[in-house]
């Protein structure tokens, strides 16, 4: 069925415009088989896993909770990711597969090519130069007349972690739709224009104002539709060694790091935040055990934060460990200081203000009444003090645990 007229219009992106290194890859064709989303999975942590970190967070061992989270994660990050290539017919979503592949198209395990658009229903295919991930080659919407609607419903978006939008010659309504479509959804997506061999050989203007003109073009089309700008790579898919294809790889090395370990690394944040606050429940109790006068809210701050192992030594260490600057943990820190926690939290600023210091210095001298209000007021602080330094704690853990991990990574 010829598709309606809308779905063809085109916004011109080249007005002045007139065909490999091959590696051992596998294949492996999935069309019958349904993609599942990396962050579809649902991470737990083995019993014997959260009673070990729960005892190194309380014992603010960070070397025993570093070393516990990646022994969790390379057994919870295993799930294969799923990446959507999709573009209208003759847009060579198979041949740039291949090429990302780095495989010629005459190999028996290549995604098939041609003129006319043949991938007919998804395909699926994997490649040693990418471990554990699966490209799914979607049939274009174009070669229907089915709506975006039907077009998500049916090609199963959710079940993706990353798309990749292939276009060339020009950015049709399909690929703006799809756009529009995927930001809204939250996905993270690309651009990818191909055949750059052709424009460069055809077009009359130098090839650097020809790059410069394609980019520019392509975000113009996108900003239209209020799509935010993603990440936008100009290929050919005859030479995957040259142009944005390197930046290409790299760029889709780091986010399948991120897509990889998001899941679970959320699992173990989500379970370390429950042990801070629980320990940040018990420090409430022994703080004000241990300062029963008034005037100890700078000692409260530093011995919470050495309690949690956030103070300037510890983190100094935790710092050197991950080979991270200390400035990297101390810049997230909202509350560093006292004075620093005054300003920024109102409850801190109006519990140690001038006004109700100077009305609890006179509630004082009532009989009864005086001394347990004052108390009141005086634990309150201090309990909040907690409260803010428990905050902080989570934020740098996060950032631990994240620095640790890609640390594992680097030195793999």
């Amino acid at each position: 069925m010829k598709p309606p007229h809308s779905s063809l219009e085109v916004s011109p992106l080249l007005p002045n415009i007139a065909g490999t290194p091959r590696s051992h890859c596998t294949s492996v064709p999935m069309s019958s088989a349904s993609p599942v989303s990396c962050n579809a999975h649902k991470f737990t942590l083995p019993e014997e896993v959260r009673e070990k970190m729960e005892r190194a967070l309380r014992e603010g061992n960070w070397p025993q909770v570093f070393s516990i989270v990646r022994e969790a994660m390379k057994t919870m990050s295993t799930s294969p990711v799923s990446i959507a290539v999709s573009g209208d017919s003759g847009n060579g979503v198979s041949s740039f597969i291949n090429a990302l592949r780095e495989i010629g198209h005459d190999e028996e395990d290549s995604a098939p090519t041609g003129v006319v658009r043949t991938t007919q229903t998804q395909a699926g295919y994997s490649s040693s130069r990418f471990p554990n991930v699966v490209l799914w080659d979607l049939p274009g919407l174009g070669i229907t007349a089915q709506s975006m609607e039907s077009y998500v419903k049916e090609m199963q978006f959710s079940q993706y972690d990353l798309f990749i939008i292939i276009a060339s010659e020009q950015l049709s309504t399909n690929h703006r739709k799809l756009a529009q479509t995927l930001q809204d959804m939250g996905k993270k997506f690309y651009v990818v224009w191909t055949k750059l061999d052709r424009d460069l050989s055809t077009s009359v203007l130098s090839d650097a104002w020809l790059l410069q003109t394609i980019r520019e073009n392509i975000q113009e089309n996108l900003q239209k539709k209020g799509v935010h700008v993603p990440p936008i790579f100009l290929v050919s898919n005859f030479d995957p060694l040259l142009y944005d294809f390197p930046k290409l790889r790299d760029t889709l090395k780091t986010d399948l790091s991120n897509i990889r370990y998001d899941g679970p690394l959320e699992v173990c944040s989500q379970f370390c935040d429950k042990i801070i606050s629980n320990k940040a429940t018990i420090l409430k109790e022994r703080i004000i055990q241990k300062h029963p006068q008034d005037g100890a809210d700078l000692k409260v701050l530093e011995d919470t934060q050495l309690s949690f192992g956030i103070d300037k030594q510890s983190l100094y260490r935790v710092a050197q460990d991950l080979k991270k600057p200390l400035i990297d943990y101390q810049s997230i820190m909202k509350y560093p200081d006292f004075e620093s926690a005054r300003r920024r939290d109102w409850k801190l600023r109006w519990l140690s203000c001038f006004y109700l210091r100077a009305f609890l210095s006179i509630v004082w001298y009532v009989p009864c009444f005086g001394v347990p209000i004052v108390n009141f007021f005086r634990h309150q602080k201090y309990k909040h003090i907690v409260e803010l330094v428990a905050r902080d704690n989570k934020i740098i853990l996060r950032k631990m645990l994240r620095d640790a991990i890609f640390l594992l990574e680097e030195l793999a």
